[in-house]
């Protein structure tokens, strides 16, 4: 019989990588809330949990209300008494060049990728330092640390989870809480099939429209050689149960080649081996 002596919480369980996370954690020694917005899609997580007798709870927590991660952070204290592991997970990608976003659609984006997370961090983090102790996992992404044509607004809050990330470690290191990134390359999920493409960029005036296409066409040949989401999840249960865990985790062969290149090459040599991945003009060609 397993022992389930420590509580963990992920969020946007309802399918992909939360929903591989949160299993795989519970079938390895923690009792595991599967948090979403939506309770009503929770059947993928509850029939596999069912089926395999996990410690397994569902919890209603939308990113995006301070009360309703209140509210469900609250819960899973008074039950369990303690929180030892958050995984925010939480997250969606929009798509469309820079130029073609409206203020109020990144907005959005920054509320539930970048708030989202702040919000979940300061609900468990008074639990963790009682307990002196706890790791956070920010589901980051190699966007986190290159940037990608036609998705300026979602590279941009994972660099923003990456910094915070960095800030965290320091401030939490005293009260032996730790935190750290899992960066996963492209992943077989839907997030691409529900990521919304940005109003402007949908017009056929769109100066980028011919770009957006060929970025499509590129992520669209990536997809079908992309990773499972498990192979996520296993880095989370590496991280979260490491001795020493690291900074960062690649997760996916392609992250760790273009984290390989980050390592190696200059920012201009960088860029053209980014652009060059997804079929567009190197900047250095554009401006001669």
């Amino acid at each position: 019989m397993v022992s389930y002596s420590k509580v963990a919480v992920v969020t946007g369980s309802s399918s992909g990588i939360g929903l591989e996370t949160a299993l795989l954690l519970a079938e390895n020694g923690f009792k595991t809330y599967a948090t979403m917005r939506n309770v009503n899609k929770a059947s993928n997580v509850l029939e596999k949990a069912q089926r395999k007798n996990l410690p397994i709870e569902v919890l209603e927590l939308d990113v995006n209300s301070d009360e309703s991660v209140h509210q469900a952070v609250e819960k899973i204290v008074k039950a369990e008494g303690r929180i030892d592991l958050l995984v925010n997970n939480a997250g969606y990608g929009l798509i469309g060049a820079v130029e073609d976003l409206s203020t109020d659609e990144v907005k959005e984006q920054y509320e539930t990728n970048v708030f989202g997370v702040f919000r979940t961090i300061r609900e468990v983090l008074p639990t963790m330092r009682k307990q002196r102790g706890g790791t956070i996992i920010n589901i980051s992404s190699i966007a986190g640390v290159v940037g990608f044509v036609g998705m300026g607004a979602y590279v941009s809050t994972k660099f923003a989870i990456e910094g915070l990330t960095q800030s965290l470690r320091l401030e939490l290191a005293p009260f032996g809480i730790r935190a750290l990134v899992i960066e996963p390359g492209v992943i077989r999920t839907n997030i691409l099939n529900s990521s919304p493409v940005a109003k402007r960029a949908q017009s056929e005036n769109s100066a980028y429209k011919e770009m957006m296409e060929r970025f499509h066409q590129a992520i669209g040949a990536m997809v079908k050689n992309a990773s499972e989401p498990i192979v996520v999840a296993n880095q989370v249960l590496r991280a979260a149960t490491e001795i020493q865990p690291r900074i960062r985790y690649p997760a996916g062969p392609d992250a760790e080649m273009i984290l390989s290149a980050r390592k190696q090459k200059t920012d201009e040599e960088l860029e053209e081996f980014m652009t060059k991945m997804i079929g567009e003009q190197p900047a250095r060609e554009v401006r001669k």
